[in-house]
């Protein structure tokens, strides 16, 4: 049996994205001529050029002309001018900037166009040789890309006013301080890493937030109701064994993500759930899982890595199979920093990608693999009981409620013909699988059955057959442009039925009397942009503000000379609030 349910899985997964790829390619690089691609992003030295000059023998003034569609932040800017007799104080003002909330440092000022910054000496300075000021700054585009944080390096004469850019006198004073550099280092390379890293750190965080999400934590219960009854060795394999599974599962899908996406397919995290075809598999994998937790069928030991067999080979399977599971069920969720890592990672080099995924995987598998490890958690675990029992077979309504939730899915993507068909299969598949326990014909019977669940499940249509959409203004790029250019401001809510983020967000939210209320009393258009089914005109507008996945929260405020305000992926009202009271100038409450 053990055997029969690994294949089942297996193949509902493949059989699931075979089945997509033999039709006509939904994730096509174009359509009607449009190219996808991503977008392309200007040097950073032609986004933000900066210019300095001498006035008054006592103040600098720096400016940036700053390109389209490009900021800088106010408070990344750094200012350091030192003379013969050290460090000079100065007196720094700000001119006007625009508030925003910023998915990197929260409630920021940041400046477009220019931005033109006197420097006041409160000092006046050594004439005998030029002074040396340190610019330092930050910035990124409205499409998605942040550059790392910049140093450039000016002499200044204060007595011919004469300035030049330091960049060679700055690299020989690195490769003097750092014997072992190499005149060919680049000077930004250390603050890309640091960049990159930080960005890994949100993917890490964001995939340890995985695990409290409905679908994922029903599994991550399997594997600590195992450790009641396992000793140190056995608990710290398994830990690792299932850290392996989620990792190597979160590499793969970043592969598979980055080797689609260079053959020109615009896709995004969650797409597989685009496919009827996976979210009925994905379906059938709940209930069978859910049969064997409340005793109706027996899998077996090795295939869902529980009890006290843990330490032989067909355990071991369990445990990183289990990983495996953990990612595939996750995939229709988005955790907090988890979007902006995603949306970086597909910016950039295929090995940066790579290594912000394995950070994902990573943060995932961390609380499970620190449970291994804590002697703290095990104390507080009760002792093994019937307790495990009850907990196992409770485990299993998490699992049926998620397939309800996919089957209805697929229905709101094909209709609710697929929905009754995908229910038969489930029954057919439930009454197969509790054959298999039996000996004999029954046997054949059995295989009989699941053969005909799979291909009931797996044999509907791939396209939508006219669900209604939630929203009273359906998303089209034309509809937001004509609305915008009415003077309107607009909400934009890239949504879809597959994303558990986005379904807490609207019920929760977006769908409150006190927001639709707020809407409309400040003549607010709410967009529903729904990416349930696959669209790629949807994926080309994810990817113009960087994004990769749902949900995503766009406000464009009326005044076309203020700019969008992108909203953080988990939402409150208070935030929505916010926003509109940036957006409309006006106080806004619920």
């Amino acid at each position: 049996m053990r055997t029969l349910i690994a294949t089942l899985i297996l193949l509902t997964s493949a059989v699931g994205y075979a089945h997509t790829a033999s039709a006509e390619n939904p994730w096509a690089t174009t359509t009607n001529g449009v190219d996808l691609s991503q977008p392309e992003f200007l040097p950073v030295d032609e986004a933000y050029q900066l210019a300095v000059e001498v006035e008054d023998g006592n103040q600098l003034r720096v400016y940036w002309q700053i390109a389209d569609a490009y900021y800088l932040y106010q408070h990344r800017f750094k200012f350091l001018l030192e003379d013969a007799s050290g460090p000079v104080e100065l007196e720094i003002n700000f001119p006007q900037a625009i508030d925003r909330h910023d998915e990197y440092f929260g409630d920021v000022k940041v400046h477009y166009n220019s931005v033109d910054i006197p420097l006041r000496l409160r000092r006046g300075v050594d004439s005998t040789s030029p002074a040396t000021l340190t610019i330092g700054s930050q910035g990124c585009a409205d499409a998605g890309l942040c550059y790392p944080p910049q140093k450039q390096y000016f002499s200044v004469n204060f007595s011919t006013g004469e300035i030049s850019s330091m960049e060679s006198a700055a690299a020989a004073v690195r490769t003097a301080s750092n014997p072992t550099a190499t005149a060919t280092e680049d000077p930004v390379q250390e603050e890309s890493s640091t960049s990159v890293l930080y960005m890994m750190m949100l993917a890490f965080l964001g995939g340890a937030i995985l695990n409290l999400m409905p679908c994922v934590f029903p599994i991550l219960s399997l594997k600590i109701l195992s450790f009641a009854r396992s000793s140190d060795h056995d608990r710290h394999i398994h830990g690792w064994v299932y850290s392996a599974g989620v990792v190597l599962s979160f590499m793969a899908v970043a592969a598979l993500l980055i080797v689609l996406q260079q053959a020109g397919n615009a896709l995004g995290w969650g797409f597989q759930l685009q496919s009827p075809v996976f979210v009925i598999a994905l379906a059938y994998l709940f209930i069978a899982m859910g049969l064997s937790l409340s005793g109706v069928v027996e899998f077996g030991q090795g295939v869902m890595g529980m009890g006290s067999g843990l330490a032989d080979k067909q355990g071991k399977s369990g445990s990183f199979f289990t990983g495996v599971l953990a990612v595939i069920v996750a995939s229709p969720c988005t955790a907090p920093f988890m979007g902006t890592a995603l949306g970086f990672a597909f910016t950039q080099p295929a090995y940066i990608a790579l290594a912000i995924f394995f950070a994902l995987g990573a943060g995932m598998a961390s609380p499970l693999l620190i449970l291994s490890y804590s002697a703290g958690a095990r104390n507080v675990m009760p002792k093994p009981g019937p307790w495990m029992e009850t907990l196992k077979q409770f485990l299993a309504f998490p699992l049926y409620a998620t397939a309800i939730w996919l089957l209805w899915v697929a229905g709101r993507q094909t209709g609710v013909n697929t929905m009754a068909i995908a229910l038969s299969g489930a029954l057919i598949l439930a009454l197969g699988l509790w054959l298999w326990q039996m000996q004999g014909w029954k046997r054949g019977v059995a295989a009989a059955c699941i053969v005909a669940a799979l291909a009931m499940g797996l044999n509907v249509p791939q396209q939508q057959t006219g669900a209604d959409s939630a929203s009273d203004e359906p998303w089209t790029e034309q509809q937001l442009t004509n609305l915008r250019g009415d003077g309107q401001a607009v909400f934009v809510d890239v949504t879809a039925d597959w994303c558990i983020t986005c379904i807490a967000n609207e019920q929760a939210v977006l769908n409150t009397d006190e927001v639709t209320e707020a809407f409309a009393a400040h003549d607010v258009a709410y967009m529903i942009a729904d990416w349930t089914h696959y669209s790629a005109e949807i994926a080309n507008y994810l990817k113009k503000y960087g994004r990769n996945g749902i949900p995503f929260y766009i406000l464009y405020p009326a005044d076309h000379s203020q700019d969008p305000i992108i909203l953080p992926q988990l939402l409150t009202k208070s935030v929505v609030f916010d926003a509109l009271k940036v957006a409309t100038g006006g106080a806004v409450g619920g």
